[in-house]
């Protein structure tokens, strides 16, 4: 990951779940059976360059497997 989320996620939305996800056979293959989602939100961001800008970050996540492969989308909301 080359960035790190500071504080809290907010504005957190279902962008998919279940059989609805393109990638479900290789989460379940690499971290386990579980009832996968991936969502999107709101944060705050410290890139590699040590700047901090507010960005749309998305993941995947699964009850008692947690969140999984941040990923932050372009361009930057500040």
């Amino acid at each position: 990951m080359d960035f790190e989320i500071i504080g809290e996620i907010t504005q957190i939305e279902t962008i998919s779940r279940g059989s609805g996800i393109r990638n479900l056979a290789r989460l379940q293959r690499q971290y386990g059976q579980g009832r996968w989602r991936k969502l999107k939100g709101v944060a705050y961001v410290r890139l590699v360059d040590g700047s901090v800008r507010l960005a749309e970050v998305h993941w995947y996540q699964a009850d008692n497997i947690g969140k999984r492969e941040f990923k932050i989308k372009l361009p930057f909301l500040n």
